[in-house]
């Protein structure tokens, strides 16, 4: 009995609850409808997978671990790179870069520049099957950069000055309190020269382009998508529905399923990205540009 009165105690209070906060018990419902999937939508099957990489690149863990997840899963058929990117830092690229060579190597994979694919953007994608660029992109910028500022006079102004003890003669390069030395400069140059040549030879391997010729496709120069396809940046010029039926007809998929990217992991991605972006405000890497 005593049971029984228990159980109806937490009944009533429950009903109570749901009466007291009718609207916002709503509300909570809703979202549950929004987030939990349906017993059809859960169970979903497709064999092939688009990867979209928006945005500045700053860390390139989530979109390596999302190409080699396609690499390895039997399941998918062949993958669509999408990507609208004005590029960033050299060491994400690069490691995009690789992770789509790996996977065009077993999977065919069309890369498609979705609006601005260039510097790190570009290098990330080289290694695509094909590249099939929107009529409005704009492509290239193969190029290398790194920027500072000499606030010396500013801080003279306010009466700051800094004090510095290091070992090592270009422990200094880069610093912001003073003008680079023509040996510190010098040192910068080595730095640039040498991603500018590695990322020239990378496309010129990737795309099959003469080296001796980069400066038509390189030398960060920037082009419209036709202008790209001339100079062979891209191979074709289409939208996304056009991409797509590449990657189709490169699989011969007789009934062609495609993923859906949940639209929570869509927004906590584009967070993470622009956090990213904040952070290395404050960090300047050496970026493609």
């Amino acid at each position: 009995m005593e049971t029984l009165k228990k159980i109806g105690s937490i009944l009533a209070s429950m009903i109570q609850f749901i009466q007291t906060n009718f609207k916002a018990t709503l509300l909570v419902l809703f979202v549950l409808w929004l987030i939990i999937p349906s017993k059809d939508e859960g169970i979903s099957f497709y064999n092939l997978q688009k990867i979209t990489l928006t945005g500045p690149i700053l860390d390139a863990t989530s979109i390596v671990e999302q190409i080699d997840e396609a690499r390895e899963d039997k399941e998918i058929k062949g993958v669509l790179f999408s990507i609208d990117s004005p590029g960033g830092a050299v060491a994400p690229s690069v490691e995009i870069a690789y992770a789509i060579k790996r996977l065009s190597q077993t999977k065919p994979t069309v890369v498609y520049a979705a609006g601005i694919m260039a510097s790190g953007g570009y290098y990330s994608s080289i290694w695509g099957n094909e590249i099939v660029a929107n009529p409005g992109s704009m492509i290239g910028s193969i190029g290398v950069i790194m920027e500072g500022a000499d606030v010396s006079e500013l801080m003279k102004k306010v009466g700051v000055k800094t004090q510095v003890v290091h070992a090592g003669t270009y422990k200094q390069v880069g610093t912001f309190d003073r003008a680079w030395s023509p040996v510190e400069r010098a040192e910068l140059d080595k730095v640039i020269n040498g991603t500018y040549d590695l990322f020239v030879y990378d496309v010129a391997q990737a795309r099959k382009l003469d080296i001796n010729k980069s400066s038509e496709f390189a030398d960060a120069h920037i082009f419209t998508a036709a202008q790209a396809q001339k100079v062979g940046l891209v191979d074709s010029i289409g939208v996304e529905f056009d991409a797509k039926k590449r990657v189709e007809a490169l699989t011969k998929i007789k009934d062609p399923v495609w993923n859906k990217e949940d639209p929570m992991d869509r927004f906590f991605k584009r967070f993470a990205a622009e956090g990213a972006t904040l952070a290395h405000m404050y960090f300047p890497p050496i970026t493609l540009k």
